[in-house]
C-alpha cells in the first residue's frame, strides 16, 4: 500500500487503535494528522513516531463536537497541507451505566462526539474531497452497536447510528470518486478493555472464538487496506474485526 503524496486526518489519534491507524498509515507513505481533544503530550508522542520513521505529520488540537472548530480546522488542514483525502473518523467516549441509572447528561455527551462529532468532520471533508474527486473515509464502529451490551445503551446507540450514516453517506459521495466505510472492532487490547475486571475479561474471552482480544494493529491494518487502491470497489461496507465474537 502506497500513500505517497496523500494527507490523512485521523482523529483520537493520541492513544490505542488512532494511533495504530496513524502510525501504520505514516508508514505507507501518508503525511499524517493527529487529532486530540486533551492529551497532548501523546499526541506529540505519535507524531515523533511518524517523523523517526521518515514521515511527516502534525499535531491538531479539536473537539470533533465542535462544529465551528472542526469546520476551521480541517478547511485549515486541507489549505497547508494540499489535500485530504483519508479521513479516519476514530474519536469516540463512553460513559457506561443501566439505563434506568443513567445520567441525561452521560446520555447526550456519548451521542454528541460519537455520532455528531463524526457528521461534523465527515461534512466538511467531504466538500474537500469533492472538489478533488477522490476520498477514502473510514468510521470506527464497534461490535457493541451490532450486539448491543448491557449497561452501554448509550454507546451501542452511537456506534449502530454510525453504521447507519456510513451507509448512507457512501450512496451520496460515491459518484464523486469517495468510497466511505466502517470498521467494526470486538474487544481490543486498548485502555478500555485493561480496565476491565479479571473476570468479566474471562467472560469476554468464552465468546471470541479465536480466544484472544484483537491489537490496535489488528485494526489498523483493515483501515489501511480501505484507505488504498486495492479497495477502491469497496463502500458502504461494515468490515468486522471481532475475531469471531459476532458473525
Amino acid at each position: 500500500m502506497d500513500f505517497k503524496d496523500k494527507v490523512a486526518l485521523v482523529t483520537g489519534a493520541s492513544r490505542g487503535i488512532g494511533r495504530a491507524v496513524a502510525l501504520k498509515l505514516a508508514s505507507c507513505g501518508a503525511s499524517v494528522v493527529v487529532n486530540y481533544a486533551s492529551n497532548k503530550e501523546l499526541a506529540e508522542e505519535v507524531l515523533g513516531e511518524i517523523e523517526a520513521m521518515g514521515s511527516t505529520g502534525q499535531v491538531r488540537q479539536f473537539d470533533v463536537s465542535d462544529s465551528l472548530r472542526v469546520r476551521e480546522e480541517v478547511s485549515s488542514i486541507a489549505r497547508e497541507l494540499g489535500g485530504l483525502h483519508i479521513l479516519v473518523n476514530n474519536a469516540g467516549i463512553n460513559r457506561d451505566s443501566l439505563l434506568v441509572r443513567m445520567k441525561e447528561e452521560d446520555w447526550d455527551e456519548v451521542l454528541t462526539v460519537n455520532l455528531k462529532g463524526m457528521f461534523n468532520t465527515t461534512k466538511i471533508a467531504a466538500r474537500v474531497m469533492m472538489k478533488q474527486r477522490f476520498g477514502r473515509i473510514i468510521n470506527l464502529t464497534s461490535v457493541i452497536g451490532e450486539m448491543g451490551n448491557p449497561g452501554q445503551s448509550n454507546y451501542s446507540a452511537s456506534k449502530s447510528g454510525i453504521i447507519g450514516f456510513t451507509k448512507s453517506v457512501a450512496k451520496e459521495l460515491g459518484p464523486r470518486g469517495i468510497t466511505v466505510n466502517a470498521v467494526s472492532p470486538g474487544f481490543i487490547d486498548t485502555d478500555m478493555t485493561r480496565s476491565l475486571s479479571d473476570s468479566v475479561k474471562e467472560q469476554y474471552l468464552k465468546g471470541i472464538a479465536l480466544g484472544r482480544f484483537g491489537s490496535p494493529e489488528d485494526v489498523a491494518g483493515v483501515v489501511a487496506f480501505l484507505a488504498s487502491e486495492e479497495a477502491s470497489y469497496i463502500t458502504g461496507e461494515v468490515i468486522r474485526i471481532n475475531g469471531g465474537i459476532y458473525t
